[in-house]
């Protein structure tokens, strides 16, 4: 592929990703206003949920569509930080804002209906079930941390638009899975955290293995013989370092933190949830437990 071609898919992407993230937020707007008209404001979204939401898709926005994406394809360090931007900031915060909640909301109230009988099937509450419990949602974003490090495929990444996107697609779906499984479940019940605290405990030592091992590796396992780091004044074993520190430290202080909260919680006495309440409305919430 030459450069032009290479530019041309690039731009493409861009255009793809600023279509779908401008779609997400306009049906997202339109379903938190329908719902608050019918329900009053700050019922069934709290403000807080609308923030949440509104700081993971402007961070969403930052990494795909600033220059850091730019920068990802010289650096690997940059390419970390993009995506440690996807998993540990965005897909937690757009968990914690609902979203589905609101976009069903945004439909048209027949297709909203329709649409919420379809996911109150049989067929596919096991399946989203079985993505969405800790045990498979964990495997899944372990599989695809691990799986899109091999050298291989990573580099393949690197100098393919069609993997690129289908890369970071697999990093933040895997990661908002992993999420809801932690965080959705703590909205509703407190007994839940236990199983929580025990994928995030193994997601946090098993992302911090693979932290260390490109920090502390002898050699470089990335990028190819053209060094594009150097430009920026990092040979390629400095770059791949600095990435590791990156998806290392980091990653395990999120992974920690969100554990405290939880094990805090746990140990906590029961109490009444806050907040306001969602409003007992006829329109589906799609993919809920």
């Amino acid at each position: 592929m030459t450069p032009a071609d290479t530019a041309e898919a690039a731009g493409a992407a861009s255009a793809w990703v600023l279509a779908l993230l401008a779609l997400s937020l306009a049906g997202y707007a339109l379903g938190v206003a329908r719902l608050w008209r019918r329900a009053g404001a700050r019922r069934g979204l709290g403000l807080g949920q609308v923030l949440a939401f509104a700081a993971g898709w402007s961070l969403l926005a930052a990494a795909l569509l600033s220059p850091l994406d730019a920068w990802a394809e010289q650096l690997f360090c940059a390419h970390m930080l993009q995506h440690e931007l996807l998993m540990l900031a965005a897909a937690p915060l757009l968990v914690l804002g609902r979203p589905l909640a609101a976009w069903a909301w945004a439909l048209p109230q027949g297709r909203s209906r329709a649409l919420g009988a379809f996911f109150r099937t049989p067929g596919w509450q096991v399946g989203w079930q079985a993505i969405t419990r800790p045990l498979g949602a964990w495997a899944l974003h372990a599989l695809a941390l691990w799986g899109w490090h091999l050298p291989a495929l990573f580099d393949a990444a690197l100098h393919n638009e069609a993997v690129h996107a289908l890369q970071h697609t697999s990093f933040l779906g895997t990661a908002l899975l992993f999420w809801w499984s932690v965080l959705r479940p703590q909205a509703r019940r407190r007994t839940t955290a236990g199983p929580a605290l025990l994928s995030l405990f193994t997601t946090l030592l098993h992302t911090g293995a693979l932290g260390a091992l490109l920090t502390l590796a002898p050699q470089a396992l990335y990028m190819d013989p053209r060094a594009t780091a150097l430009p920026w004044g990092l040979d390629p074993l400095a770059d791949q370092q600095l990435g590791g520190l990156l998806m290392w430290v980091p990653g395990s202080i999120v992974y920690l933190g969100c554990a405290l909260w939880l094990g805090a919680r746990l140990l906590s006495p029961a109490q009444r949830p806050r907040g306001p309440r969602p409003a007992p409305l006829a329109r589906p919430r799609p993919g809920a437990p």
